[in-house]
């Protein structure tokens, strides 16, 4: 199968046509010119050293490494096979609260967004490893399964908010057991990957047992970390009508509902899972110090199989019009003695 890289140079291949225009043009004009001045054998007699025959030599070597360049720009691409890779990585599912109290502004946006943020950031900065993303309520759903396509990610991560989820409630046991399912699903690739769940919520659990769902997912060999959004002082939970704030979250007294950051809780996950706890702020949110622990920890070497859909060929280009300028250099437009001994075209013909 055969695919073209860059179709864009394929204008400049129209240059090869003008050229031998323009090339005829001139060589046609110098003729007229010579029988303007005097007979072509008397020419020939007068000038012996001129070549034609030469000169057109040297326009067809330029002419053809120009094409070749031009076509190398072009860069025709030959595919496709499939290829085993070797590479260090780990894989990584971002468990991202995205309940009503994750709109709380105790750390600036908000505390979902300054998330968004961050994990935007993490992608950024992955090599080799896979990323995937769970997000939850009061129940959980795959939002990207787990994958090194960092565009795709940053493109999932783009749509995430707090309306996703249309049960509403802070569910975090079920949200890891669904993040260790990624791995699971994924068993037959990992070929020993280190695995972790970074768990982001402010840890209001109401839901379910959050440290039986960590305990069984460090008995599978994943990591999990989580990071606190929020404060323990709490804030109140904003309310949106058709983009702007229309207010504050107010229980069925009337009161407002301050939303607080439950630490401890997350702390014990941090124990649970093997990982570390950290608390975000408006200027960190906690992932950078994860990340750090996640670069110190030495990533197993693993092998992959890789679908190459194409392999670039502009060298096959490149190399022999390189060839034909250096042998464009060493020919003269002039008769040397040994090829006027020659006289391959006759003497009275200019060549």
């Amino acid at each position: 199968m055969l695919q073209i890289a860059h179709k864009i140079f394929f204008y400049a291949l129209a240059f090869v046509p003008v050229a031998i225009l323009v090339y005829w043009l001139m060589m046609y004009l110098r003729k007229k010119s010579i029988k303007s001045f005097s007979e072509l054998a008397l020419y020939s007699r007068l000038a012996p050293e001129s070549s034609v025959s030469k000169k057109n030599l040297k326009f067809i070597l330029s002419l053809v490494a120009v094409t070749l360049l031009i076509t190398a720009m072009i860069d025709p691409e030959i595919g496709s096979h499939l290829e085993t890779v070797e590479r260090k990585g780990s894989d990584i599912v971002i468990c991202l609260d995205v309940s009503n109290s994750m709109n709380a502004q105790d750390i600036m946006p908000s505390r979902l967004e300054r998330a968004k943020q961050a994990i935007e950031k993490l992608i950024g900065e992955l090599q080799g490893d896979r990323i995937g993303i769970v997000v939850f309520a009061g129940q959980p759903f795959v939002q990207l399964p787990l994958t090194t396509d960092a565009g795709a990610a940053k493109m999932f991560l783009g749509t995430i908010n707090t309306n996703m989820v249309p049960v509403q409630g802070t569910s975090i046991g079920t949200a890891i057991d669904m993040s260790a399912s990624l791995f699971t699903q994924e068993a037959n690739v990992n070929n020993g990957r280190s695995k972790s769940i970074i768990l982001i919520t402010d840890g209001e659990n109401f839901e379910d047992d959050a440290l039986a769902a960590a305990k069984a997912a460090a008995e599978q060999g994943i990591t999990i970390h989580t990071i606190g959004m929020g404060s323990p002082d709490g804030a109140p939970i904003p309310i949106y009508t058709n983009g702007q704030q229309a207010g504050f979250m107010k229980d069925k007294d009337g009161n407002t509902v301050v939303t607080k950051l439950d630490i401890n809780l997350l702390q014990q996950i941090a124990v649970a899972g093997g990982g570390s706890c950290v608390r975000a702020t408006s200027s960190d949110a906690g992932l950078e110090a994860i990340l750090d622990q996640q670069r110190r920890t030495s990533k197993k070497l693993f092998t992959e199989k890789v679908y190459r859909d194409y392999d670039e060929q502009y060298e096959l280009f490149v190399i022999p019009a390189l060839l034909i300028l250096v042998l464009d250099i060493f020919i003269t437009e002039r008769k040397t003695k040994w090829y006027q001994r020659l006289n391959l075209f006759g003497a009275g013909h200019g060549k």
